[in-house]
């Protein structure tokens, strides 16, 4: 197995911050080693609680990789929080700004540079009212096919059991399980082929979100609604 990637002081930082976060719940990882131990990733997922960029980071930390977050910019201003994210290399988004094409250049050199990026193209946590993905953002399939690396959806659920961020309750106890799973790599060659016009952004958005919403379903044991991960 390969040795763990190098992360520095602020990397440090997060895992003595995140790891006790990750530990108000029990974890259960599925097809865990699907996630490549070297070289650039590109990890698509879902978004149910504010607890999920910690409980994230511990599941791809444990995997010995070290995750860079493309999160809302609004986070890196977050007292502490917010200076050990971007210290550990996360990469604020200020969405519908003129930066906002900043955020996704320091992803490709993140990705050109054999690294780890999660990204949640709804961008925040879902509006659904049974956590299903919608109103997803494209920037995760510029990202996907402006780089020939393996795009890797992975679901999350159970952490909004703990931290519900539209109700505000916070029940790390009992202690409830929160559950990942990693899918195949996505394959996108036939896009890669076209001109990123926006249908083509909107058509590869929906496929990867399908794909995360297909594991999703999968560890809930339900059938998703039709427009499930769809911009709606």
């Amino acid at each position: 197995m390969a040795d763990r990637e190098k992360g520095g002081f602020w990397v440090g930082a997060a895992a003595a911050l995140f790891y006790p976060l990750a530990y108000l719940s029990k974890r259960e990882y599925r097809n865990f080693e699907g996630i490549p131990r070297t070289g650039p990733v590109l990890l698509v997922m879902n978004h149910v609680s504010h607890l999920d960029p910690a409980v994230d980071a511990v599941f791809v930390h444990q995997a010995k990789r070290v995750p860079r977050f493309l999160a809302k910019a609004s986070l890196a201003r977050v007292p502490v929080f917010g200076k050990i994210m971007t210290g550990a290399g996360s990469i604020p988004v200020a969405r519908g700004t003129s930066s906002a094409g900043d955020s996704l250049k320091a992803a490709h050199q993140a990705l050109d540079e054999g690294k780890v990026i999660v990204i949640y193209p709804e961008g925040t946590i879902t509006k659904d009212p049974e956590f299903w993905p919608k109103r997803t953002q494209t920037g995760v399939a510029r990202l996907a096919l402006a780089n020939d690396v393996p795009v890797i959806p992975c679901a999350r659920w159970g952490t909004q059991e703990v931290l519900n961020g539209y109700s505000k309750k916070f029940r790390p106890l009992p202690r409830k399980t929160v559950t990942h799973v990693v899918g195949e790599p996505v394959d996108l060659s036939a896009y890669r082929e076209k001109a990123p016009t926006p249908d083509v952004l909107r058509e590869v958005t929906d496929l990867l979100m399908a794909e995360v919403t297909t594991l999703l379903a999968d560890i809930r044991g339900e059938e998703p609604p039709a427009k499930a991960g769809r911009d709606a």
